[in-house]
């Protein structure tokens, strides 16, 4: 694109912000932006242009790539969405249109099992299935512990923020940021000097939704973005799934909801996920993950690692005695050593639950 005309499609953004549909129908109502930019009127008019601009050169200092939705490399998968941006920028290693791409999303007040369950899914998604792309927010909770667990596992992963690419917010997750443009990158609508406010975070959500072929939800309040963006998913006819949890738990009553009145499909893994997808698995994944795994354990520690993977929601101390058959203090030692090895985490209660 030209650079007057993608100056004339910035101001516009500018103009009327968080409305893709009306910068859209303008620019084919008029054949271009800058014949649609000649027709509009506003006191923020200069305004805007002189943003614009400014935006001009801030992609020029900083290598911006800009994605219109007339061009081919814009998102194949943002094209079928009717609110889709009209312009997207991106900063890092961006492949927008190669491979599988899984969007995880969940509350900002995450627990620690819904971190786990989060690094696990993705962990063993980069184990058994190839080119996985992880898109979501930077957001506290779910959003971050999926941008880390895809850094763990060497996958591209896209940061989705409400802002423009002058800022990182939250702040505290600035290194996550920077990690990501070696492999992903950062994608918004917004320009440079966009502030993150309230309303941008809920337009945003449907990138997040639109990027994937499947969204899933790890943990949800009733009401909250992870539920905005799964309803956007539902309307995108992309593929929903979402992890329970106990009924009495606040932080899971969205999913729960979301599968009970069948929006969602109910996953406990990232096997179940990439069967329902019927995507190609790596071949022998699960028997590489677990030799590599597995190999300086010895017989009782490979034991005692094999019965707490196999429980979702971990096992009592108790529990794992009765089953294994190992004298109190035996159990405990070994368990210890586990831990140290970062195998296995004691969450309150004595529950042990599988770290990878």
């Amino acid at each position: 694109m030209a650079g007057e005309e993608l100056k004339y499609v910035i101001a516009l953004g500018c103009l009327y912000t968080n409305n893709a549909r009306k910068v859209r129908s303008l620019i084919e109502a008029n054949g271009s932006a800058q014949k649609a930019w000649e027709q509009v009127t506003g006191a923020t008019k200069t305004e805007a242009l002189a943003h614009a601009e400014r935006e001009m050169q801030f992609i020029a200092k900083h290598g911006i790539t800009t994605y219109y939705y007339k061009e081919d490399n814009y998102p194949i998968r943002l094209i079928e969405c009717a609110d889709s941006p009209v312009l997207l920028f991106g900063k890092g290693n961006l492949q927008v249109n190669n491979g599988k791409f899984i969007s995880v999303v969940g509350t900002r007040g995450a627990t620690e099992r819904g971190k786990d369950l989060t690094r696990r899914l993705v962990l063993d998604l980069a184990a058994r299935t190839r080119d996985v792309t992880i898109v979501s927010g930077l957001a506290y909770g779910i959003d971050i512990a999926a941008h880390r667990a895809a850094l763990e596992a060497g996958l591209p992963t896209i940061i989705v923020p409400a802002h423009g690419l002058d800022r990182v917010y939250p702040s505290v997750h600035r290194q996550v940021a920077v990690e990501a443009l070696a492999n992903g990158g950062i994608l918004t609508e917004y320009p440079s000097e966009t502030e993150p406010e309230k309303l941008n975070f809920v337009a945003r959500n449907r990138i997040v939704a639109g990027l994937a072929d499947a969204v899933v939800v790890v943990e949800s309040k009733i009401k909250g973005g992870a539920l905005i963006t799964a309803y956007l998913a539902g309307d995108y006819n992309r593929n929903l799934y979402a992890f329970p949890g106990r009924p009495q738990d606040p932080i899971s009553q969205g999913c729960n909801a979301l599968i009970k009145n069948q929006r969602a499909t109910l996953i406990e893994s990232a096997e179940d996920l990439i069967r329902d997808m019927q995507w190609e698995t790596k071949p022998q994944a699960v028997q590489t993950e677990i030799e590599d795994l597995f190999g300086d354990l010895d017989e009782l520690e490979k034991q005692l690692v094999q019965t707490i993977r196999a429980a979702e929601n971990g096992k009592h101390v108790n529990e794992l005695i009765a089953e294994t058959g190992l004298p109190y203090s035996q159990a405990a030692t070994t368990l210890m050593l586990l831990e140290m090895k970062g195998l296995v985490k004691e969450l309150p209660g004595s529950i042990y639950r599988a770290v990878r």
